[in-house]
């Protein structure tokens, strides 16, 4: 069985949309804008990058990422490995030919059945609405987050409000930078 690894960029508040500065959101660039870099706190993002055998993302995610990521040379894992793109529209002849293999997922149910599969951890990226999706049915088995210390009010939420079960996490993993990112990962307790 995979595990499937939700990896996100994360305001006290619980908001992830726009960590990189995408046009149209108030507090675009809110990653990079106001807190001080500190190398340390990204140290995760190298060893996810070393780790994971499976990049997923949704069809947004896909559409912003697609372009410009097989260009880039410090994302040379993540381009060589097999991507699933979660999409009930995105259709074969929309996907690109740069980036290696692409496999389309119509469903929950198709993403569970990936995680049945051998090989090594999954890895999420962007996709704010399929990470509130995976984590309701109970697909994300681990949660690798960089929090930062700000408050953003209004944005996309990686986390659903969804009236459900207590779900326990295990901290794993956790620092405090000089910055104030705070690293914490949990495994799901099932």
């Amino acid at each position: 069985m995979r595990t499937l690894i939700a990896t996100a960029f994360v305001s006290l508040d619980g908001v992830v949309e726009a960590p990189g500065g995408e046009p149209g959101h108030r507090s675009s660039g809110w990653t990079f804008n106001d807190i001080r870099f500190d190398e340390a706190a990204y140290e995760i993002k190298g060893r996810e990058q070393e780790e994971a055998a499976a990049m997923m993302m949704g069809r947004v995610s896909y559409e912003q990422f697609a372009p410009v990521w097989p260009t880039l040379d410090y994302f040379p894992q993540y381009n060589a490995m097999p991507k699933y793109v979660v999409s009930s529209t995105l259709k074969e002849d929309q996907l690109v030919d740069n980036w290696g293999e692409i496999t389309i997922l119509r469903s929950l149910d198709d993403v569970a059945a990936v995680k049945e599969t051998e090989g090594g951890p999954i890895s999420i990226h962007g996709s704010a609405t399929l990470n509130r999706n995976l984590s309701d049915a109970g697909l994300i088995d681990r949660y690798h987050l960089l929090v930062f210390p700000v408050l953003l009010g209004a944005g996309k939420r990686l986390f659903s409000q969804t009236d459900k079960d207590k779900q326990l996490l295990k901290v794993v993993e956790s620092e405090t930078y000089s910055n104030g990112i705070q690293k914490l990962v949990y495994d799901v307790v099932r």
